[in-house]
């Protein structure tokens, strides 16, 4: 499993990718795949604040309905209004063009609790395993 190194991960299999006192929040390419073909994604409003695990976004594939939790508190400084259109790119490239909010971190200390690549890649294949 290809996974960039500069992201932390959450359990949930939401990423985060910080820069400076904000971050871009996307779904890991794991989560996609599980999803399968994703036809929609609902993104929440620019000034909405979350905390840490609180439901963020909305993804519906032909198969279900999910969920996607916030890795960290913050405020949501920008959504990617291009997945309105074009809710593929989520299985396309989760990690580029797929990001779904940029934060403003409510308090960095909360990153030490996201896993590592290495870290996150061992908890998916436990994950899977068991």
């Amino acid at each position: 499993m290809k996974l960039p190194e500069d992201c932390r991960y959450s359990k949930q299999h939401e990423w985060i990718r910080v820069d400076g006192d904000g971050g871009t929040v996307g779904i890991t390419d794991h989560a996609q795949k599980e999803l399968g073909d994703v036809v929609f994604v609902e993104l929440p409003e620019i000034g909405q604040v979350f905390s840490a695990d609180e439901v963020l976004a909305n993804v519906e594939s032909v198969k279900a309905v999910s969920e996607v939790y916030a890795p960290v508190a913050g405020e949501v400084a920008a959504v990617n209004s291009v997945l309105d259109s074009a809710p593929e790119l989520v299985n396309q490239d989760p990690y580029g063009e797929a990001w779904f909010v940029r934060i403003k971190l409510t308090d960095s200390i909360e990153l030490d609790n996201l896993l590592t690549a290495d870290q996150y890649r061992k908890y998916v294949e436990e994950e899977s395993a068991g």
